[in-house]
């Protein structure tokens, strides 16, 4: 299994992610990470044509559980998990 392989494993499993594991996960698929206005984000895949856009958590340093169904709803259409 390769580390990629692993990191996405562990997001899957994991029920409430830190943000920087969202962070390492998206830049090993190849995702640029763009910062917009206060706590918003976007991560672009140009190759996959993907943009997944989210915001930063605050107060706390976890995603919720819906933004992380919809990065892996994301993930699964554009073919990187099975």
């Amino acid at each position: 299994m390769s580390q990629l392989e692993k990191l996405l494993e562990q997001f899957i499993n994991t029920p409430f992610p830190k943000w920087s594991e969202v962070i390492t996960l998206m830049k090993k698929l190849g995702y640029k990470r763009f910062e917009g206005d206060g706590s918003r984000i976007k991560f672009v895949n140009i190759e996959k044509k993907s943009v997944i856009e989210l915001h930063r958590p605050h107060p706390g340093n976890t995603i919720k559980h819906y933004v992380k169904k919809d990065i892996i709803k994301e993930l699964k259409d554009k073919g990187f998990i099975k």
